[in-house]
């Protein structure tokens, strides 16, 4: 008897409390208690990625007017050449149109058919030819006035003996003899060889339209008492 009274005194006592109907509350205070222990839960975070990535659209967004505005700056700066170039074409055509066209002059022609020459006159197709053969004349004329242009060489010879025996002084005078348009003898000295033996180099000046080198050695050549052989030493275009 004395435990049953105390069970529903125990009974009484949970009956009088409101701790079941005020779940919600405690459910929701124990849930703060743990997000400031341990963060926000995954639904906060879900709900700050989502605010991060409007973020970074808005900023997106804006760089992309940015772009777009300097864009229309462009096309306008572009948009006003043009129209500047169109309306200088414009005033061009109203400047040419402006400008006063002189008249032209009617000729008045006769009936007399003896008066109209079709084809030109005889006439004037002799002056045109006379005055063109004066050109010409003219301009040969002033061109057989200048002086031309002669092409010339130096040409040093060794021309070389039998022996030491040969007379060097006649050799020299044997070349020396050798004339020919265009060929002018210069200086000449004796060189010597070896074993008492010496050479004749001497120097000539050429025009090069009329002596050449093999015609002169040929000539050269032609003392053969004297000469043995001729060889050009050095040969340099004046």
């Amino acid at each position: 008897m004395p435990k049953q009274s105390t069970k529903m005194s125990g009974v009484q006592c949970l009956a009088t409390e409101n701790i079941w109907f005020d779940k919600r509350c405690y459910d929701e205070a124990e849930k703060c208690f743990y997000e400031g222990a341990n963060g926000p839960t995954s639904q906060s975070s879900s709900h700050a990625g989502g605010d991060q990535e409007l973020v970074s659209r808005m900023k997106s967004m804006e760089l992309e007017n940015h772009t777009l505005h300097k864009v229309v700056e462009e096309m306008r700066a572009a948009l006003q050449k043009l129209e500047s170039r169109v309306v200088v074409l414009e005033k061009s055509p109203a400047a040419v149109t402006c400008v006063k066209v002189a008249p032209v002059k009617q000729v008045k022609v006769e009936n007399d058919d003896d008066d109209i020459d079709l084809f030109g006159s005889d006439e004037d197709d002799e002056e045109a030819e006379r005055i063109k053969q004066e050109r010409i004349d003219s301009y040969a004329a002033k061109k057989s006035k200048k002086p031309t242009l002669i092409a010339k060489s130096s040409i040093l010879l060794d021309v070389k003996p039998w022996d030491d025996e040969t007379d060097m002084g006649k050799l020299e005078e044997c070349v020396r003899s050798v004339q020919m348009d265009g060929l002018l003898w210069g200086a000449g000295k004796l060189v010597p060889v070896g074993y008492g033996i010496k050479k004749l180099q001497i120097n000539c000046v050429v025009e090069d339209d009329k002596v050449g080198t093999d015609i002169l050695e040929e000539e050269i050549t032609k003392f053969e008492d004297y000469i043995q052989s001729v060889d050009v030493a050095a040969f340099n275009k004046i």
